[in-house]
């Protein structure tokens, strides 16, 4: 059980996005996507997630093609934490949250799942607050509350989280807690995408890493094996040393200056 996808090829306007890319999700472990922007990241999240259907290529959840499976039993299978998500209602925190009971059975025990979900996010505080009240960080978790309460029922088969920056307005310590319990969920037969920007998060917390470049892939494997310092240079385009943490043996991904300060800020005003 897994998600596949195989040879996946898109274009905007005959622009390619993505081309001849292939990947597999696990149940029980988190993926993490890196690469510059415009390298095809969300771009591919989309078409996972069934929002975008790719031009060439297939995509199957569980061995059921993507295009095969009805809304309701797509919602089972895997859930969605979108890169920005807008609520133009003036729904509360506990409102939005419960939309994720919508995948789940009538006769399931939903409102206990909620509790649970609520309490792991550290959202239950805000249940009575407005949606758009909160700041930036805390939208980020009520919306990962509401993804993750779409799935979270123990179930026989494999589910699947997707997650679009999901950390990108929270402070260190949120950051770390919301990744810490992305790889709790490999305990409870779920497989995590997420797309990342900070790397050091991306090397602590991942079980393998895709790299991403021009809409191609250029590395796919285990954590050590790919965000090595000569890959993350060429896909950056920036320098880059990997060394290990004296603590844990972790990654450490450090970035230096340029040669040249005037270069770059010519070139990028340029690009």
């Amino acid at each position: 059980m897994m998600i596949s996808a195989e040879n996946i090829h898109f274009c905007i306007q005959k622009r390619p996005i993505l081309d001849q890319v292939d990947l597999q999700i696990y149940p029980g472990e988190v993926l993490t996507i890196l690469g510059p922007n415009g390298a095809g990241k969300s771009t591919l999240l989309k078409l996972l997630s069934g929002e975008n259907t790719c031009d060439t290529g297939k995509i199957s959840i569980n061995q059921v093609l993507l295009q095969q499976l009805k809304p309701r039993q797509l919602a089972k299978y895997r859930a969605v934490m979108p890169q920005h998500s807008s609520v133009n209602f003036p729904y509360t925190v506990e409102e939005i949250i419960a939309l994720g009971k919508l995948a789940h059975d009538p006769h399931s025990s939903s409102d206990q799942l909620m509790e649970e979900v609520m309490d792991i996010t550290g959202t239950a505080a805000l249940r009575e607050r407005m949606i758009k009240g909160l700041s930036g960080g805390e939208r980020q978790r009520v919306h990962l509350a509401r993804a993750l309460l779409q799935i979270w029922e123990d179930k026989p088969y494999a589910r699947y989280l997707l997650l679009d920056e999901p950390t990108s307005s929270m402070d260190i310590a949120q950051q770390h807690q919301v990744l810490r319990l992305l790889r709790f969920l490999r305990q409870r037969n779920i497989g995590v995408l997420t797309i990342l920007h900070d790397l050091n998060l991306a090397a602590q917390y991942s079980d393998k890493v895709m790299l991403m470049k021009d809409g191609k892939v250029v590395g796919f494997g285990p954590t050590s094996a790919i965000m090595t310092a000569t890959k993350l240079s060429h896909v950056y385009g920036h320098p880059i040393s990997v060394m290990s943490h004296p603590m844990d043996e972790k990654q450490v991904v450090i970035t230096s200056e340029t040669t040249s300060n005037n270069h770059t800020y010519a070139s990028f005003k340029t690009a």
